[in-house]
């Protein structure tokens, strides 16, 4: 317990001392482009394949069990939608940006620590935590809900596509399970949960590379580290938000 608290209230002060204004606005401009198209433009390969497959396995899935004359085709469509925007797009891809995005995060200033960079930037007078972990942190609040917008247009199209060449159900019949009952809250819920996954998977991973103490060997397991807690912390969130939103 106390080992928690500890860093917990180490994460607080480096999100505090990362909250400034910067010394230079170009420069940081600069940098949260480059963290937007790590962020966002270079996940979006793997966040494309993965929803995909994951609204076509939806759709059979979702077939096979609910083989029954009494219940219409139509439903699928639907039980597709609400999953996809609901858990499966937001929690899913998060957690897999949380290793593809936050151990890329956590060794990138592993490195700059062993190495000194860090120390040689403040030497300069220029704050580190500002332009090292705050450009990676606007970014990912604005790129990851955007992938987790395109996750979800895919998986429901994936799931189209499985539907109509599996033969599960017609065009007419997807179309009218997607738009009949459609909840505009549910897609709220699901940007909630993006906001809030994409501040862990910025933080988490800054806080076990920027206070790194070692060798490659303990960057290596800061990296690892940094996965799992942010995985856990978003399945912990997507619990809590769960409860207090539905």
């Amino acid at each position: 317990m106390k080992k928690f608290f500890e860093h917990f209230g180490r994460v607080v002060l480096m999100v505090k001392g990362g909250i400034a204004r910067p010394e230079n606005g170009r420069v940081y401009w600069l940098e949260f482009m480059e963290q937007c198209n790590d962020i966002g433009i270079r996940s979006l390969p793997i966040v494309l394949i993965i929803s995909l497959f994951l609204g076509m396995v939806l759709t059979i899935q979702t077939s096979y069990q609910l083989i029954s004359p009494i219940i219409p085709k139509s439903v699928v469509a639907a039980i597709v939608r609400d999953s996809t925007i609901l858990e499966l797009s937001p929690t899913v891809i998060c957690v897999v940006l949380a290793g593809v995005v936050g151990s890329k995060i956590a060794s990138e200033l592993g490195n700059m620590r062993v190495s000194e960079q860090i120390d040689a930037l403040e030497i300069m007078g220029i704050n580190t935590k500002t332009y090292l972990i705050l450009p990676k942190l606007l970014a990912a609040m604005i790129m990851v809900p955007c992938l987790i917008v395109v996750s979800i247009a895919i998986s429901i199209s994936g799931g189209y596509v499985a539907g109509l060449f599996s033969h599960i159900l017609t065009k007419q019949q997807f179309i009218s399970g997607v738009t009949t009952g459609f909840l505009p809250f549910n897609l709220l819920f699901a940007m909630i949960k993006a906001f809030t996954f994409s501040i862990i998977i910025a933080i988490i991973p800054s806080y076990y590379g920027y206070y790194v103490q070692g060798g490659a060997l303990e960057i290596g397991r800061a990296s690892t580290t940094s996965v799992i807690v942010s995985c856990v912390l978003i399945l912990f969130a997507d619990y809590g938000l769960s409860i207090l939103l539905l």
